[in-house]
């Protein structure tokens, strides 16, 4: 009953295997290699364009190199008040960037509004000398609170951005969740949406540690590897990040590990909604489940063995506002959940305390 996060789940037989076919031989070093030239040259074929890719070991360095390509002085980023980028890297956007300024915004099931997004971008303009000035809109798909970004709303944000002269960037942790949720195309999800830059993560569906920071019109990416290299995120054995994304989309193999995540998430979330010591806190648009449930109740399912985690954003979003005693837990199915997890935690959810 381990839900704590898809982070916790291990390598899929097929990105193992990968790894292990790549281990001997001699290969040129940092990127020099076949096996990154041919999977640089995947990631165009999937994206239907011509793209720069860049391969890094962190979802954290990937946002954060992506947002320095756009920076310029008193540069400012907007970003969603919950979003990773702002919570949960430590001022890595901000260091790596050379001193951006983080701008949280508010908006519902943790996406920004785009109303909102263009009225601080008409207040951020490069006249503003003493706030600075817009360099780029971040987003996050799948959202803080497990929700998706449809094409719709992606594409009038991309319409702001160039209307401003902006930067746009998808942090795409869970890139493949909500591709297969939304049923789009990823080009349809990125650039044809107006997305510059993408932090494509491998490593949460079934990659040891693989993430790309891609780039959909390699102008823009004229001096990234610069960036990229002074951060220390260059790698000289970069051929073994390849080798996990040749596996990784090999026959669809990615799309697969995110449909069955999804699947084992959403009989999590159906099963919520009709148990009774527990409710789904808002919908379901990828793997991961948001619950709401007493402490109490919470304590014993921790100690009857299950696995997650109290979950602090997104209370905004709630229709039903939470009772006393009562908090939001996340949990996050993956590639190597079963069904018997599942089952087992609702039996559990339903027993006497």
């Amino acid at each position: 009953m381990n839900f704590a996060s898809d982070n916790w789940a291990g390598v899929t037989e097929q990105v193992s295997q990968s790894l292990a076919d790549a281990a001997g031989g001699l290969e040129p070093a940092y990127g020099g290699d076949r096996l990154t030239r041919s999977v640089t040259e995947t990631f165009s074929r999937i994206f239907e364009t011509d793209t720069a890719v860049y391969f890094t070991g962190t979802g954290s360095a990937a946002n954060s190199l992506a947002l320095s390509a756009f920076m310029k002085p008193s540069g400012v980023i907007l970003c969603h008040r919950d979003s990773h980028v702002f919570a949960d890297e430590c001022g890595a956007p901000e260091f790596l960037t050379n001193g951006a300024k983080l701008l949280p915004l508010e908006g519902r099931d943790t996406k920004l509004d785009p109303d909102n997004v263009a009225a601080m971008l008409a207040k951020y303009g490069p006249a503003n000398t003493r706030g600075g000035r817009a360099v780029a809109i971040s987003i996050t798909q799948l959202t803080e609170s497990g929700t998706a970004y449809e094409p719709d709303r992606i594409s009038i944000l991309g319409a702001h951005a160039r209307a401003a002269g902006v930067g746009y960037h998808m942090d795409g942790a869970r890139f493949a969740n909500a591709l297969v949720t939304l049923g789009c195309t990823p080009a349809e999800m990125t650039w044809k949406a107006g997305v510059d830059v993408l932090s494509f993560g491998a490593t949460k569906n079934g990659c040891w540690c693989a993430e790309a920071i891609v780039f959909f019109d390699p102008a823009k990416a004229e001096a990234f590897d610069y960036y990229r290299a002074r951060s220390g995120h260059r790698f000289s054995k970069g051929r073994f990040i390849a080798a996990q994304f040749q596996g990784y989309f090999r026959d669809d193999h990615w799309l697969d590990t995110a449909r069955h995540a999804n699947r084992m998430a959403a009989s999590l979330y159906e099963g919520l909604g009709n148990a009774r010591n527990a409710r789904p806190a808002w919908r379901c648009d990828g793997n991961e489940v948001f619950a709401v449930m007493t402490r109490d109740r919470a304590a014993a399912m921790m100690a009857a063995g299950a696995m997650f985690h109290e979950w602090p954003v997104g209370y905004e979003s709630l229709d039903e506002p939470l009772a006393d005693g009562e908090a939001v837990y996340r949990l996050v199915a993956s590639f190597a959940t079963e069904s018997k997890d599942v089952d087992r935690f609702l039996m559990s959810l339903d027993a006497s305390l």
